[in-house]
Order: structure tokens, then sequence, then C-alpha cells
């Protein structure tokens, strides 16, 4: 028998809930019902678009009996507490990554809706992204033996996209460790087994007028043996999607002839005002706005860069189209069909968590650990040694 779609309210209609937005609309397995935002023009646009009531405060989002599932797109700095909150009312949470910007709050989620008896999934991350996730079951088959090294490279242009003043202070959840080590933890802590001992790194801030990490440098050392390294920039020179194949993050074709747009764009905002303006245009129900179309299946999934996983007997690379395979005697491809709804693999695993009962892959333990090492890199980055993490933990399938 079909289950009927989980009726999701919204908490903040800005980057993220526009970037999740044709998921939802697409998969027919959830349904938006409410939503919540600052903006007027943001609530407009969902009233009109959905038929369905929006709300000035969470807490009234959350009386909303019709709401099973909050889905958490707030600022980085109120995840904790919203997520505390969804919990008192009985409501299931996915909220968007980072977790939250310390442990001790990532632990109060987790034992907030422990509590609560509602599950916690922490995503969109690339981790879900299917090419990651069908080369962690080449991994699990034993046949290429075991995860011996682990590269991860991206660079692209996030630190000149328009941001808000707080998204260029590390100490209020700004910056590239916050914002993007946290999906390229998230991916090599899933093909390295989850259990990261150990992080040395280096981080970069440049740019005087961009206040924060734009760049790192880190290595990771795993039990078992295994190490991974990860690097990223973003401070948009060199764009690493030309090692794509210039398929970009989000799956798309990517011309070369945008490069520098980000840059560009920018010039026109002189304060932090007109670039937090510029932000909220084009963002759901801004000026500039652009609804994505009712069916519009990507060519190629997601992807977050460069990754590379030795194993004792083979080298794999996954990717936008699939994965390659580089043995000993010979280099073949497994192709990947195209993803009919982007980003349905966080459907996949909020319905499977809620309605089936199963265990989440990203759960909020999970997405702690992953806050540890991206807190771990930054206090590396600032003491110069070691740093062991902590709360690890190992991955699980969901199945």
């Amino acid at each position: 028998m079909k289950k009927r779609p989980l009726q999701i309210g919204i908490v903040g209609l800005g980057r993220a809930f526009t970037l999740m937005l044709p998921t939802f609309v697409q998969d027919s397995r959830v349904r938006l019902v409410a939503a919540t935002d600052p903006l007027p023009a943001a609530r407009a646009q969902f009233e009109k678009d959905f038929g369905a009531p929006t709300y000035d405060s969470m807490e009234a989002l959350c009386a909303n009996p019709a709401v099973q599932v909050l889905y958490i797109a707030s600022p980085h700095q109120f995840h904790a507490a919203h997520v505390c909150l969804a919990a008192s009312f009985g409501k299931h949470v996915l909220v968007e990554k980072p977790m939250a910007l310390t442990l001790d709050e990532c632990t109060r989620m987790i034992e907030a809706t422990r509590s609560a008896g509602v599950h916690l999934i922490v995503g969109h991350s690339h981790s879900f992204n299917a090419p990651i996730r069908r080369t962690r079951e080449i991994i699990d088959s034993g046949i290429y033996g075991s995860v011996r090294m682990i590269s991860a490279l991206n660079f692209t242009d996030f630190l000149y996209r328009p941001r808000r003043p707080e998204e260029l202070d590390t100490q209020a959840g700004g910056g590239v460790i916050h914002s993007q080590a946290t999906h390229q933890m998230d991916i090599v802590r899933l093909l390295g087994g989850g259990l990261v001992n150990s992080v040395r790194a280096h981080t970069g801030a440049w740019d005087p007028a961009r206040p924060t990490e734009g760049a790192y440098s880190a290595l990771l050392g795993f039990e078992g043996g295994a190490f991974a390294s990860a690097t990223y920039s973003g401070y948009g020179h060199y764009d690493s999607d030309e090692l794509m194949g210039n398929i970009g993050e989000m799956g798309q074709a990517k011309s070369q002839s945008d490069y520098g747009a980000a840059r560009k764009r920018l010039q026109g905002a002189a304060t932090s005002t007109q670039e937090t303006a510029l932000k909220a245009a084009r963002n759901y129900g801004g000026s500039l706005y652009v609804p994505a179309p009712a069916s519009s299946p990507a060519a190629a999934h997601q992807h977050f860069g460069q990754v590379i996983v030795s194993c004792d007997k083979a080298d794999l690379r996954p990717g936008p189209l699939g994965i390659a395979v580089y043995t000993d005697s010979e280099k073949s491809f497994e192709a990947l069909p195209s993803p009919a709804i982007a980003r349905q693999e966080v459907i996949d695993e909020l319905f499977a968590t809620v309605m089936d009962g199963r265990p989440a892959v990203h759960s909020g333990e999970w997405a702690r650990a992953t806050t540890a090492v991206c807190l771990a890199i930054l206090e590396s980055a600032r003491t110069g040694r070691d740093c062991p993490p902590g709360y690890q933990v190992g991955h699980n399938t969901n199945s």
C-alpha cells in the first residue's frame, strides 16, 4: 500500500531552501504544508506557490498539527535552538549542515530529539550523493581490499558569492570550514569508515575584505591506519570542475566562459548592506529569483570535487557520471543513471527513517562527529598541532 507523503514545514526560505526546493517539489513522498521566514516577500512567494500558511515565528509553525517534519534551513547559529524547539513540539527534524557551531550544541540537539522520541537527520551534504554511496558499497564488498588512502580536492568561488556579514565571521558560523568542510569531511569520513582519530591542518584567510577562512588543507588519520588528505579553496581562481568534465557542483553542465562571474557580481555591492540585498534578491521570493522548471532532471549527479579512494587492489574515483575503477590490470567505469530528481537521496533517507524506522546514516551522532573533525581543523591550524576530534562513530547503511 502506498504511504501518504510526509508533510513538511520549512524553517527559513533562504539559500539552502532555494537549492532543496526542486527536490521537495518533484518527489511525491513529501509535501510542503507550511513555512516561516522573517522576510515577507519569501512568505508571500510560498503562500502563492503552495497555497499553504506561513508564519512570522517558528513557535506558530511548530503549533501547526499538519506538520510532521521540520526542515530547518535557518542561519547556522540558530540550528541548535531551532532543533530543540522542534523536538519540544514532537516534530521530526531534517536540519541543514553544519549541524551546529559547537559540540555542546550538537549534543543538546541529539538529547532533545532523543528525549522527544523524534528522528534527527542532518543534510543535505554531498555524502548523500549516489556516486559516493555507491563507492562505499564497493568498498564494503571487499573486492578491492581495505581503504588505505583518500585524496579529496575542490577549488571553487565560494568566498565571493554574495554573503551576509555573519557568513564572513568564523565565530558566527561563517567561512569555508563550517560551510564547506562539512561536505568534504562527511564524504571522507563515509568512505574511510567514519572513525577519525587525528587531524593536522592549515587554514588560509588572505583577503582582508573577506575576513574568514577561505581555504584549508587537512590530513586525517583513521582508526585502522587509513589516512586522507583534503584540500579546499573558495578564492575563485582555479576551478576544479575542470577535473569533473566541466560539470558543476549541482550536476549541471558548466561553461568556462563564466570564469570570474562571482567576483564580477560583487562589484556592484560596495557595502555589506548591498551585498546582503544581492544575496536575498537571488533567493526564494527575491526580485532576481528564477523558479526551477517543474521537472528538470540534472544531466549528472551532484559532486564536491575530485575524490580518489586508494584500496589494496584498486583506486576508486567517484564522479558525477559514475565510478572509475583502476585495478592492477585494467581501467573500467561503472556508469550511474542520471538522477531523476536532484538530491532524491535525502528524501530516501528521510522517508526510510521516519516512515520505516530504519537507522539514519546522517544521524545527529554522525553529524556531531563531522562537526568535531571540522572544529579540529580550526584548532590544529590555530595551535600547529595534531588534534584528536573525539565523538567519532562508524557509518551505517540505512538498510
